[in-house]
């Protein structure tokens, strides 16, 4: 197949910290691939927490501004750089990109590709991405919960939450998963028991459900509430935290919140009591041997995927929104009205 080389792309550019309205539609030309990159036409992309975060500049890592947003996707490559096999070219892929994703096209080293199956279409692979891997690495590398364990999932009905409460159900492990009340239904739906968040004895109700304790907290909330998700942990439990939705809002330097949640996973790490604390980092080890990394997201993607294309997990779309219109899916993701991952597409 003739590689096709793209040279004018429309992309979406956070400008600074403005509201969701102050995004802006970009045209410009993209470079041909240089040596071991491909031009990978973007099928679906989406809206993660990550990037609400950035929009407000408080993601622990994100560049300065502008840049273009946007954590992963699946899509097809249309040209292929020196040194990079033109079979590749008409074929489906998932990558990781951290930023640069809301793009029509973009560049991407072909070593960061991964396979995506044909009986799996791009907007259920983009669902099931960064959300299921970091699921599945959570559920099953860090916390290493058994068959007939039992968990909490806070916010069961988000992406990474759905994802999680699946994957631990198909694995044969109770969930009880938080989320506010109009989206219990969903959550039931799942297979996890929902709390309401909103419950101010949320804690309470938790422990009603499970007396003795459960074998592992997964929480994305951080700020003060972690310690009550430690406390909910029997013996041998694992808190697994991933995020720190909590101080998402506060003013001032982003790493602070982070650097104290950190600190204080440390100090319970050393207490006596059977019980481990984690912050889980989706990029650990990238840094130390990019290749065993990306060995080990091509494994967990494949096992996520294998998952999909069987019918065991359902990506939770909540809505499908035109890459033009990046505005909306933003504000929509952030309104905590929905269940699921907002995808945004290329136009129509």
């Amino acid at each position: 197949m003739t590689s096709t080389v793209t040279s004018s792309i429309t992309e979406i550019v956070l400008p600074g910290a403005v509201e969701p309205d102050g995004l802006e539609l970009r045209t410009r030309d993209l470079p041909a691939p240089v040596k071991g990159q491909v031009v990978l036409r973007m099928d679906a992309t989406g809206v993660s927490f990550a990037e609400q975060q950035m929009r407000r500049g408080t993601y622990y890592d994100q560049p300065p501004f502008p840049f273009v947003p946007g954590y992963d996707l699946v899509g097809t490559v249309t040209a292929v750089g020196p040194e990079v096999d033109a079979a590749l070219v008409g074929r489906r892929f998932a990558a990781v990109t951290k930023t640069g994703a809301w793009a029509s096209h973009l560049l991407i080293d072909a070593a960061d590709l991964m396979p995506v199956p044909d009986e799996v279409d791009a907007a259920a692979a983009e669902t099931v991405l960064v959300n299921g891997v970091t699921a599945w690495q959570m559920l099953h590398r860090v916390a290493k919960v058994r068959t007939g364990g039992t968990i909490v999932v806070l916010g069961a009905n988000g992406g990474v939450g759905s994802t999680l409460v699946q994957l631990a159900r198909h694995a044969g492990i109770t969930v009880i998963g938080t989320a506010s009340e109009r989206h219990h239904a969903t959550v039931r739906a799942l297979g996890a028991s929902p709390v309401d968040y909103r419950d101010p004895h949320m804690y309470d109700r938790i422990r009603e459900l499970a007396p003795d304790g459960v074998d592992a907290v997964f929480d994305h909330v951080g700020g003060a509430g972690v310690e009550q998700s430690w406390r909910l942990l029997r013996r041998g439990g694992a808190l697994v935290s991933y995020g720190s939705a909590a101080t998402k809002d506060n003013e001032g330097n982003s790493q602070v919140p982070v650097l104290k949640l950190f600190a204080r996973l440390t100090a319970w790490n050393s207490l006596p009591n059977g019980k481990s604390a984690q912050f889980y980092n989706f990029w650990a080890g990238k840094r130390r041997c990019r290749t065993s990394w990306q060995q080990r997201m091509n494994e967990d993607l494949t096992q996520v995927l294998r998952l999909v294309a069987d019918g065991v997990l359902i990506p939770q779309i909540a809505a499908k929104i035109q890459l033009s219109d990046a505005a909306s899916a933003m504000t929509l993701a952030e309104s905590r009205t929905v269940a699921g991952k907002i995808i945004i597409v290329p136009e129509a």
